[in-house]
């Protein structure tokens, strides 16, 4: 009876450890240990840093009767602008008004301009944009001025960067053609060396002038 328990009593401990081994395999696979497969859940994911400030300068509803009844539509007008000197525009149509104002942004990032700010914040040179029966007359201030601009205008500069500014809406006050307007006035912009280099036919500094 001796031999016979001790044969039945050693095969026991190689069970466990086999089982152990099996454990210790199966528990390293799932906490990502050994040779399982590596855990990618502690990951870190940064949100995506916006480029353009935007902004919704008007948000209009249009309808246009057809032959069943009336079809309704917003159109939106959105202003973007880095805040550097880099602005932009876009008008969106749709049936909703969130899927409108989406158009716009991607309209408006299609087309992006960009004007050169001086050291206190304000535009090089005093400018008259016009667009339909709205002009926008855009003067420089010192600093410490602020934006002396209302509306659509100050959504415009605001978003480019100015920060001293006189301004003055002549004709309509229509949002849209505003905002068209001083788009094409800050597009007139020059610097002292485009100006000089438009005059004498090359590019040179200050101090070479004649």
């Amino acid at each position: 009876m001796e031999e016979k328990v001790q044969q039945n009593t050693t095969p026991a401990p190689q069970a466990k450890a086999e089982n152990g081994q099996r454990r210790g395999s199966f528990s390293g696979r799932r906490g990502g240990q050994g040779q399982g497969r590596p855990n990618n859940r502690r990951r870190s994911f940064r949100p995506e840093e916006k480029l353009y400030e935007e902004k919704v300068v008007k948000i209009s509803r249009v309808s246009k009767t057809v032959k069943g009844g009336k079809r309704m539509r917003f159109t939106a007008l959105v202003a973007i602008g880095d805040g550097k000197g880099k602005f932009g525009y876009g008008l969106g149509k749709s049936t909703e008004v969130p899927e409108a104002i989406k158009k716009a942004l991607a309209s408006a990032r299609k087309s992006l301009y960009k004007m050169q700010i001086t050291k206190n914040g304000s535009i090089t040179h005093a400018v008259m944009g016009q667009f339909g029966a709205t002009k926008v007359f855009l003067k420089p201030a010192p600093e410490g001025t602020g934006l002396i601009a209302g509306g659509a205008v100050r959504a415009i500069l605001e978003l480019a960067g100015v920060k001293n500014v006189y301004s003055k809406i002549y004709g309509s006050r229509t949002q849209t053609n505003a905002v068209k307007a001083t788009v094409e006035g800050l597009r007139q912009l020059k610097t002292y060396e485009e100006v000089l280099t438009k005059r004498y036919g090359k590019t040179i500094s200050a101090g070479e002038k004649k």
